[in-house]
């Protein structure tokens, strides 16, 4: 007879049991091999939802190419509320079944999870394009604006031409047929893989950022307005990269 620790380990790494499998670890009256049963039947019961609302993330997509489209491009920014760092876009392509399960909006997201996402996505994408905009002309051209640049620069970033967009809360001056879809990042797969993207390159940028200035704690907040930067404002002052337009921080000029 199998041990108890055995049979538990096995159920942590099993993606799924066969009948026969199941039938034999029911009848099992050890009570460790229960609650390991149990835990096993939780984990596929979140994996099952987790699939069912990727399959409802991804209508948008299945629209678009029943409409003919081939490569569309899900288009999302990361970074229009904080007080310093860019503005970052991403735009991402993924294949029709492109088995990532789990997607969606970043900012739901832990960073554990999102890591790991983001790893699959640079595996599996079609196409991924990346656009910036700087604190500078952020505050030459007000964020909207700059939101807008970065997006249109991360299509442009793409290795292949998109035949449709998917972007979240936006329409953009390109000759592409597009979609604006509000909240897309938690409607969309390829927007919620966008933002994925986006947001784990903007927090690594203002995580390179709070070497240069560890005082304003960039490493955690990612450029908000939070307690520690707030007094670092006060205390030290603006950086080259805060947005001087943005308050407080235009008070501290």
């Amino acid at each position: 007879m199998q041990s108890i620790k055995d049979i538990k380990a096995y159920l942590k790494t099993v993606d799924r049991l066969s009948e026969q499998e199941i039938s034999q670890f029911k009848a099992d009256p050890r009570k460790g091999v229960q609650q390991a049963c149990l835990q096993y039947q939780k984990r596929q019961e979140q994996h099952m939802q987790l699939v069912q609302k990727c399959i409802e993330m991804s209508v948008f997509e299945q629209e678009a190419r029943q409409k003919g489209a081939q490569y569309i491009a899900g288009i999302d920014e990361v970074g229009r509320g904080p007080l310093a760092g860019p503005v970052v876009a991403a735009a991402v392509i993924l294949p029709e079944n492109h088995g990532i399960i789990g997607l969606d909006d970043s900012k739901k997201l832990s960073e554990a999870k999102r890591l790991a996402l983001y790893e699959q996505i640079q595996a599996c994408a079609l196409a991924i394009g990346v656009g910036e905009v700087s604190p500078k002309v952020i505050d030459e051209i007000n964020i909207y604006e700059a939101s807008k640049r970065a997006m249109c620069a991360a299509i442009e970033q793409l290795t292949l031409t998109p035949d449709y967009l998917l972007i979240d809360a936006m329409k953009l001056d390109v000759a592409i047929p597009q979609e604006k879809i509000i909240k897309g990042d938690a409607r969309s797969v390829s927007i919620a893989a966008a933002s994925i993207v986006a947001k784990t390159i903007r927090d690594q940028q203002m995580s390179d950022y709070s070497q240069r200035y560890p005082e304003y704690d960039f490493e955690h907040n990612a450029g908000y307005g939070t307690a520690k930067h707030l007094t670092a404002l006060e205390t030290y002052g603006i950086t080259p990269i805060h947005r001087k337009t943005f308050a407080p921080v235009k008070k501290y000029c």
